[in-house]
């Protein structure tokens, strides 16, 4: 596959339309009380938090690199989680121009991703951040609700979706352990 060349505005912007976008997942991790597992990234110098995500590998299928991702960037390993659902279809977001210049030495304008929904049936003991490779310093679970407004503001539209997809199910575990989703 070939490269193609950035390409600048009049005004000066970095036009991303040429450049593809880069496979990846995204795990929405659910605990018993129906509240999502999120965390702050060690590269981002803001109060951001996210859901573990990652690309997927060469010879890998979307279902085997989120059980990979889930292990490599919480400690999380498949047999502490059960998957109950998956996006219909591939999600995107562009990244701003900045980060799209130098995230993934410039080849992509974003990333799509199929995102999973995973019950937690593990402890909190179970969670190890301190990974090969560490990329969150911090972790905590919050109500469904509150997971878009703690992602950074380029992947707010991503996780809406995200949300839209799992909530009925995530609204449910919740409601089971008599818990709200706010």
């Amino acid at each position: 596959m070939g490269e193609r060349a950035m390409e600048v505005s009049a005004a000066g912007g970095v036009t991303l339309d040429g450049r593809p976008y880069r496979r990846g997942v995204g795990v929405m991790v659910v605990n018993d009380r129906g509240h999502v597992f999120v965390a702050q990234r060690t590269d981002f110098v803001s109060d951001a938090w996210q859901m573990p995500q990652g690309g997927i590998d060469p010879g890998e299928d979307p279902r085997q690199t989120a059980l990979r991702e889930l292990a490599e960037e919480t400690g999380i390993h498949a047999d502490k989680v059960e998957i109950l659902d998956q996006t219909s279809d591939w999600l995107r977001y562009d990244l701003p121009a900045d980060l799209a210049l130098t995230l993934w030495q410039g080849r992509y304008r974003g990333q799509e991703q199929m995102w999973f929904l995973l019950r937690f049936t593990g402890t909190d003991a179970d969670v190890n951040l301190d990974t090969e490779h560490p990329e969150f310093s911090a972790w905590q679970w919050v109500p469904l609700e509150r997971v878009a407004a703690l992602i950074v503001p380029f992947k707010r539209a991503l996780y809406d979706q995200v949300v839209a997809a799992f909530g009925p199910r995530v609204r449910a575990i919740a409601a089971r352990a008599g818990e709200t989703a706010a």
